[in-house]
């Protein structure tokens, strides 16, 4: 059974994003008011990140939810990087050094989840 997974996207992840094909990608929930990538998880990836992440977990409408924010920041990146919304990006993503760095952050989230950085107000 294939799975998703959902990105959230800001107005800095939309810029880092626009004129690709990845902007076409682009849904919006709740009338607009927030913008997501949806990616399609195969199951052996979605085994595979339940198993890395125990608080991981699949909802009813079948998406991974509950994944460290170090976990989703970094899939973002991978996203931007890559420019795709593929099997690869979950290859690169889980890849053992950059999936150790993530765990090793997201033990830290255990202890204090930090808030998220807001842009600077220009004046």
């Amino acid at each position: 059974m294939p799975y998703k997974m959902a990105v959230i996207l800001d107005r800095a992840r939309l810029d880092r994003i626009r004129g690709t094909q990845l902007e076409k990608m682009v849904k919006d929930l709740y009338g607009g008011y927030l913008k997501v990538l949806e990616l399609d998880v195969p199951d052996d990836v979605a085994q595979r990140i339940l198993k890395e992440f125990p608080r991981a977990r699949i909802d009813a409408r079948g998406f991974i939810e509950e994944t460290p924010v170090v976990f989703k920041r970094e899939l973002f990146e991978v996203i931007a990087q890559l420019r795709s919304v593929g099997r690869e990006v979950f290859e690169e993503l889980l890849k053992p050094e950059r999936l150790s760095k993530i765990k090793e952050l997201a033990a830290k989230e255990e202890e204090y989840l930090p808030p998220p950085a807001l842009p600077e107000e220009k004046k």
